[in-house]
């Protein structure tokens, strides 16, 4: 049996980033009591960035693995794995700002942050049509 080191490394990143964004919400919080995101755009922009990483890694992390567990350590998975970590950490830059989260001041050098969100959900595509081939083909 392979044990899923691809998948490990990768859920180590995954999970030192999912903190980096907690505390990024936390730090809102503490600036005053909020029940959600309080109107408050900046807050809701961390939240989504937090939230989105939550609902996506523990899938893909877990799928990954499975495949991982199938064919073992090859290139095409590392390059799955890769390609998820760059789409989420491309998704996560995107959101730094309120012209990525909410499209606000959308001019000049700002555009690079809906780059940063085109990247991210390419990616994020990407992986989830990569790994669901890479085992069909395994299980055909």
């Amino acid at each position: 049996m392979n044990l899923p080191l691809y998948t490990a490394a990768l859920g180590a990143f995954i999970i030192v980033l999912q903190v980096v964004l907690m505390v990024g919400v936390g730090s809102r919080r503490l600036k005053g009591p909020v029940i959600g995101t309080g109107d408050d755009k900046d807050m809701e922009r961390r939240m989504r960035r937090h939230g989105n990483l939550a609902e996506n890694a523990g899938l893909f992390v877990a799928v990954l693995a499975i495949y991982e567990l199938l064919v073992g350590q090859t290139a095409y998975l590392a390059a799955l794995c890769i390609l998820f970590a760059v789409a989420r950490l491309s998704h996560a830059a995107a959101f730094s700002s309120l012209a990525g989260s909410h499209g606000e001041g959308l001019t000049g050098g700002r555009k690079i942050f809906s780059l940063f969100r085109i990247v991210g959900a390419f990616g994020t595509l990407l992986t989830a049509l990569g790994v669901a081939g890479g085992i069909v083909a395994e299980l055909l």
